[in-house]
Formats: C-alpha cells, structure tokens, sequence
C-alpha cells in the first residue's frame, strides 16, 4: 500500500463482504446516512491501483467501496496478457453482478450507506460492471461509466474476433446471459435514470462505437436530457484522465446528494 496517500481527514480501512476484499474510504467527520460510491476497476487491475481515485472522491465527501473482482488483486489473479485467459473476462462481469447485492446490502447495514444515495462508478471492464449493477437495481441513484460499454452485445462482437473467445466451451451459454443482461438490451430499466459516460474517441482497448449505440437509442427515452450524457475526449487512448475525473465530480454534485 503506497503510505504518501494518507489523509488525516479520511478514514481508509480494509474490508471484507463475505469473501470480497475491499478498500473502504470515508471523510472523516462524516456523520448519519452516507452518499456512497462502488468503485469497479478494469481487467487486469485491483483496488490498490485504484486507491488515488477513492482518495479524491471522499475528499470530496462521499463514502467509497473498491472491492477486488475475482482473479483480480487479493482473489487469485491470472496472466491478464495470455490471450486464452480472455475467456475470463465475461466470468468476471457475471460474478460482479451477482456479488454487487450483497456488497450493497452490506453497506446499508453496517457501513452507514444511504439506501438512496449510492453511486456506481467502473473504469473499462468495470465499467461493463457498473452499468449492468445499474440496470438491474433500480434503487441505484446514478451511474458513471469511463471507456467501459453500456452496449454488451456489440462490444463482445468485437471481442469474440480480437480475442477468440466464442470457441471456449460454454460460451454460448455465457453469450446468452450476456445479452439477456445487456443494458442495450433493457432500456426501459434505464430511461430518466442519471448517466453518465465518458471514452477517449481513439480508445484502442474498448471501442467507443457501442458508447455511441447505446446513447443514440436511449437518448429518446429521457423527459430530461440532462440526466443522459456522453462526453468524448478527442484522440484520448484507454486512460482516466484529470479533466474525467472533475466531470465526474460535478455530475455526483448534481446526481448524487
């Protein structure tokens, strides 16, 4: 753990939901029901590398949870590079989802979460995580996704010829689950809810098309269209970048109290 990021006005402490590691940070003078974020970081990532990010986001006042994804940090991690480890990829989003329940419910019962003011914020393969918590639990106020995909089913096209994963065994059971879960496939759980999205335009690792597919079809959904919006950063790669990160500030400012 890197000491220089130490705060004496927040309080970071290591927990575990069941058996899911996490990093939890929250102002220290923080009192009663908690705005809170579930931070969701990319493949081949863990919630150490993401501690910058909890940092700036409690410092701005909210409660934020970085848990461990499976095969990611303290939870057996793989060769990330090894091209026949992709298969994992969809494995890990699915497992995501079915623990995000009982990591929200935990924070509600023990760590002071506002039930009606919990975020979900996921960079990259997190942000496939992210967006497919937010569709499926409507209580969730908002969502921030950063080069992730809101669009699954096209995204895995893509990936299925980049990556070879459509001739691992099972996998169109997997594929089946993925569409049916698909936020593209599930507007009408999603219309008038706070999104926000954000993609490098020249993201080399997730592509911004299924971003770009995804906000054409639900834009027409929203009464307010200042609850939708989609921001592309010209000739960005797959980063999270400062200007990102104020943005997403100023949308939990206004989604998120």
């Amino acid at each position: 753990m890197n000491n220089y990021l130490q705060s004496n006005n927040i309080i970071e402490e290591k927990i575990f939901i069941e058996n899911v590691p996490a990093i939890l940070f929250k102002p220290k003078e923080a009192k009663g029901l908690l705005p809170t974020i579930i931070f969701y970081h990319g493949w081949s990532s863990n919630k150490e590398l993401q501690r910058i990010r909890g940092f700036i986001l409690s410092a701005v006042g909210y409660q934020v949870i970085i848990p461990d994804a499976i095969n990611h940090g303290e939870r057996n991690p793989i060769d990330y590079y090894d091209i026949k480890n992709g298969k994992y990829f969809w494995y890990t989003i699915l497992n995501n989802l079915e623990e995000a329940p009982i990591i929200i419910d935990e924070l509600i019962l023990k760590y002071n979460a506002d039930p009606n003011r919990i975020g979900l914020i996921g960079h990259s393969m997190g942000g496939f995580t992210a967006a497919g918590v937010f569709t499926h639990n409507p209580k969730i106020k908002t969502l921030v996704v950063l080069n992730g995909s809101c669009g699954w089913q096209n995204s895995n096209e893509v990936f299925k010829r980049t990556l070879g994963i459509s001739e691992v065994e099972k996998f169109k059971e997997i594929e089946d689950k993925i569409n049916k879960i698909d936020p593209m496939n599930n507007l009408q759980l999603l219309k008038d809810r706070p999104m926000l999205m954000l993609h490098g335009d020249s993201d080399s690792v997730v592509s911004i098309e299924s971003q770009r597919m995804f906000y054409k079809e639900i834009l027409p959904l929203y009464l307010d269209k200042n609850k939708i919006k989609l921001v592309e950063y010209p000739r960005l790669d797959h980063f999270v970048t400062t200007n990102m990160m104020e943005e997403i500030i100023e949308w939990l400012y206004e989604n998120l109290q």
